[in-house]
């Protein structure tokens, strides 16, 4: 019998999936439910520059994308986590227009809050599989 749900790493996986006890995403049916996603440098450390590291994070959310067979055309639903949201949203929004050009437009919950871990912007999504 297959299992319930599969995990899904991408291919430069870090060490923190396992230092930390989690998996990129689990895909469970045709829906790829995707752990927050930051932006990090090489090293694991935050991008200190606010718009790099939001380029960054979607990088990196780009990455664990197609390890599940997806792109961000298959994004349903995104969830946001925003620690200066006011201050960030026009850098924010430039980048969400690279990367979402044109409707439909998956739906989108922004969050302010006062810890990311020394990050300022985590992205996590809900993708539909494409049919094989």
């Amino acid at each position: 019998m297959a299992p319930a749900h599969e995990a899904i790493f991408p291919a430069n996986r870090h060490a923190l999936y396992e230092t930390h006890g989690y998996s990129a995403a689990i895909k469970s049916g045709d829906l790829v439910f995707v752990s927050g996603q930051v932006g990090s440098r090489e090293d694991g450390s935050p991008e200190p520059d606010f718009r790099k590291q939001v380029e960054l994070a979607f990088d990196n959310l780009k990455a664990v994308l197609d390890a599940a067979g997806c792109s961000t055309d298959d994004i349903i639903d995104v969830t946001t986590f925003h620690t200066d949201p006011e201050s960030q949203f026009a850098d924010i929004m430039a980048v969400k227009a690279q990367v979402f050009e044109q409707a439909p437009y998956p739906n989108w919950t922004a969050l302010g809050v006062n810890w990311l871990a020394g990050f300022d912007f985590e992205i996590k999504v809900i993708a539909r599989a494409p049919l094989a």
